[in-house]
């Protein structure tokens, strides 16, 4: 799992839907993210949090992983991404910021 951070972007607000329970399609909405396929096919990958010099925000996320994983990691990674209220990581999982 990776955070991305491409400069500085200004802190972004606390989002008004509840992180672990709106729906991932209004939770990104909101925040103005934007999920894209990754063409990273190792299974350790779980995605990336990007956001870009133009303050555009992406998940890059791996096709082919049960809706389950896609939207728990999601979530994950906009937490630590958006460095939101949230549980620490469940161990093996660990987010690094480049």
């Amino acid at each position: 799992m990776t955070v991305a951070q491409g400069c500085a972007i200004p802190p972004q607000k606390t989002p008004t839907v509840d992180l672990l329970d709106a729906p991932l399609p209004q939770l990104l909405a909101e925040l103005r993210v934007e999920i894209v396929d990754s063409s990273i096919t190792d299974r350790t990958f779980f995605g990336a949090y990007v956001e870009r010099r133009d303050g555009t925000r992406i998940l890059s996320m791996p096709s082919g992983r049960s809706t389950f994983e896609r939207d728990t990691t999601a979530r994950m990674l906009l937490a630590e991404g958006l460095g939101l209220d949230a549980p620490p990581l469940p161990s093996p999982f660990e987010a690094t910021r480049v």
